[in-house]
């Protein structure tokens, strides 16, 4: 790709809006992640008999197991959204800048 379709990309206010929309989406679930983390290491680290309480009197398991396991399903979950949005709504903007760029020329 030569510089000036590059410069006409970037200057493109679909393109523009395109990539604030993406990274501003993409910091959102990036902040709630590390909020969940270090949630769940501050936790452990100021309360660890609140998730080293078991769950059976009788049994092994703390707590801290299905914390840790739900973490790791919302950390799933939370990319699944992105990549939802990303293919809904990213997709189409990004299209819009093809069409827009094509046109151009």
């Amino acid at each position: 790709m030569d510089r000036a379709t590059v410069e006409k990309i970037q200057n493109n206010p679909s393109y523009q809006r395109l990539v604030s929309t993406r990274s501003g989406f993409a910091w959102t679930l990036t902040i709630i992640m590390l909020v969940v983390y270090y949630a769940f290491i501050l936790f452990i680290a100021f309360s660890p008999e609140t998730l080293g309480a078991k769950l059976d009197p009788n049994g092994m398991a703390t707590l801290g197991i299905p914390v840790g396991i739900a973490i790791i399903v919302f950390a799933f979950a939370m990319t699944g959204i992105y990549v939802k949005r990303a293919n809904s709504e990213f997709d189409g903007l990004l299209n819009d800048v093809k069409k827009e760029v094509e046109g151009m020329k």
